[in-house]
């Protein structure tokens, strides 16, 4: 069935492409719906060559019915990027037929060519070879390369035709294989050397500013395929000259949207190719390009537009993607101070920008205003304290204020929100408790030498997170109270006094608060026995901690909880809770954790039981 069909669907395409010839010195209506056919006759090659990805026989008939239906699309290519086609890429219906050829490229490209290529596919090239004189994947891989170039250079209006032909390139451009076939191309050559404005005037529209990020991500995968810095170098001259400019222009003409729009554009363009960096080579490539020569710009960007979304929102994700730690790239040599300044910078432009956003009324859109800003500076700040490339010990030992005035402006920007809020914008909330979570981990120091009053906000947030029951924020809320369990228990508890100034502190919240450690106790003990949560582990963790803090407070909730059942139930339950503890010592260590761990899944099913 499958042969006839095909049979049937290429006398269509290649009628339809004849008629698409005659037509182009015809009306635009025609052809506009001669243009329409073919985008349906491609989608329907595209699904059939997709078929392929399926397909369990390896037999040769199904290559060359593949390769004859795309001998036809690449006809297609042919006739209507040239002649009076060339000039309709405005038209709605040239839009949909070439979308309809990039879904074909994707599908043809998992099934024949590269990394994801399932088959062998000696017929089909044998085939092609035939109709096309197209004989190996290079060919057909130069092919679709040119396409998509042509489509960078003349979609300069269209953003969903951008935004697809980009992620289809930046496809080509991560594969092992196709990377290393792609850098053969003398068409790749010329987009990695020229990613300019003039020979791709989708750079400059600000509808496809977002494409700017994908475009420099997949420059940058191919950059740094090779040991090679004279190719990161020339693509980044367009970039350097930009940032030349901006550093020339004085302050009192930073105001303009000639420099607004070039800033955004940069910032954008940097965040790809910082994404692009994978490893301590190719983000050294990087880090020594910007720093310490061009750093001061960002910085000045940031002070002359804190109040404008459009160019902090991608200001601050480029250094919410600089400041990221992912495969180790930013481990610098023993030596190296580059983690201590980067941080340096981290700092000051967290302060340039929560200072002023601080001092700004509310607006009516308040997020894109000013939410947004806030949890891209709470992501940035945790991953500069998470990285662990920042020894920041130095800072207090040499009076430097860095890490205190990231710390303070930070908090200031995350208590500046109301908690309805937070739990509002999913962004915001993930990024919200992920902060807390790191602060916890890395400078509970800091936390516990807050005022009472802040301490007891913050902890106070922490416990309507885990009532939010979102695993992934219970896990970060539960992380926090450990640490803060931990701290309690092993500075205070098993020591004869406080000891140093953050236990000293701790000690005065909870003498001002003796509620505290009872309440959050009571919520993890709600949420086990109540609650459908399968995250067993990560709430024993905290709970061991608050137990062995103190045992009245464990009685006093165990009491609490018998109250609240049914009086025929009391012995059961009575005995559920003595068998919690049973072979559990007052530690902390692992394997007193894990034994309580297991402690708590039987005390749960078994409270829980009818």
């Amino acid at each position: 069935m499958l042969p006839v069909y095909s049979e049937y669907l290429g006398a269509y395409t290649a009628n339809l492409l004849g008629i698409a010839r005659l037509q182009a010195g015809g009306s635009n209506i025609e052809l506009s719906v001669t243009e329409d056919k073919l985008a349906w006759a491609v989608h329907i090659i595209a699904a059939v060559v997709k078929m392929r990805q399926c397909a369990s026989s390896s037999a040769a008939a199904p290559e060359v019915l593949d390769a004859e239906l795309s001998a036809h699309v690449i006809r297609i290519v042919n006739v209507t990027d040239s002649g009076l086609h060339s000039q309709r890429y405005g038209e709605a219906s040239k839009q949909r037929l070439d979308r309809a050829i990039l879904i074909f490229f994707q599908n043809f490209r998992k099934s024949y060519i590269g990394d994801q290529a399932i088959h062998s596919s000696k017929q089909l090239y044998a085939r092609l070879s035939e109709l096309l004189g197209l004989n190996d994947h290079l060919l057909l891989l130069d092919f679709f390369i040119r396409k998509l170039a042509t489509n960078l250079r003349c979609y300069a209006e269209s953003e969903e035709l951008i935004d697809h032909t980009l992620r289809l390139l930046l496809e080509l451009a991560s594969g092992y294989m196709t990377q290393k076939l792609l850098l053969q191309l003398d068409t790749v050559k010329f987009i990695m050397a020229h990613p300019t404005k003039e020979h791709f005037p989708f750079l400059e529209k600000q509808a496809c500013f977002r494409s700017r990020t994908t475009f420099y991500y997949t420059i940058g995968c191919l950059i740094f395929v090779e040991d090679i810095s004279v190719k990161f170098k020339i693509s980044m001259d367009p970039l350097l000259q930009v940032l030349l400019t901006l550093e020339s222009v004085q302050d009192t003409m930073f105001r303009t949207d000639t420099v607004k729009y070039a800033l955004i554009g940069l910032m954008r363009d940097l965040r790809g190719i910082a994404m692009a960096t994978h490893n301590r080579r190719t983000f050294g490539l990087l880090f020594d390009w910007i720093y310490p020569a061009h750093m001061q710009a960002v910085l000045k960007g940031m002070s002359h537009w804190a109040d404008t979304p459009e160019v902090t929102t991608p200001l601050l994700k480029f250094m919410a993607e600089f400041v990221l730690n992912k495969s180790q790239r930013l481990n610098f040599d023993c030596s190296s101070p580059n983690g201590i300044l980067l941080f340096r910078e981290v700092s000051k432009l967290l302060v340039a920008y929560g200072s002023r956003i601080l001092a700004i009324p509310n607006p009516t859109d308040i997020y894109a205003y000013k939410y947004k800003g806030i949890w891209i500076s709470l992501t940035i700040l945790s991953r500069a304290l998470a990285g662990n490339y920042v020894n920041f010990g130095v800072f207090e030992l040499y009076g430097d204020r860095a890490l205190t005035d990231a710390l303070d402006i930070t908090l200031k920007m995350a208590l500046s929100i109301p908690l309805a809020d937070i739990i509002a914008y999913r962004k915001l909330t993930r990024a919200y408790f992920a902060f807390l979570e790191v602060l916890f981990n890395s400078n509970i120091g800091y936390v516990l030498n807050l005022d009472t009053k802040t301490f007891m906000l913050i902890v106070g947030l922490l416990e309507a997170g885990l009532k939010a029951l979102d695993d992934g924020i219970l896990t970060q809320c539960t992380s926090a109270f450990d640490n803060l369990a931990s701290f309690y228990f092993n500075n205070i508890i098993m020591e004869e006094a406080p000891n140093s100034p953050a236990a000293v502190s701790f000690a005065r919240h909870i003498a001002e608060s003796p509620s505290l450690f009872p309440q959050i106790l009571k919520t993890f003990f709600e949420i086990v026995l109540f609650e459908e949560n399968g995250n067993q582990w990560s709430l024993s963790r905290p709970m061991l901690g608050l137990m062995l803090i103190s045992q009245q407070i464990f009685n006093d909730l165990k009491a609490e909880i018998l109250a609240s059942q049914p009086v025929h139930q009391h012995q059961r339950l009575s005995l559920c809770f003595d068998k919690l503890m049973m072979d559990v010592t007052n530690s902390l260590s692992t394997k007193n954790r894990d034994k309580f761990t297991q402690n708590l899944t039987i005390f749960r099913q078994q409270f829980r039981a009818k």
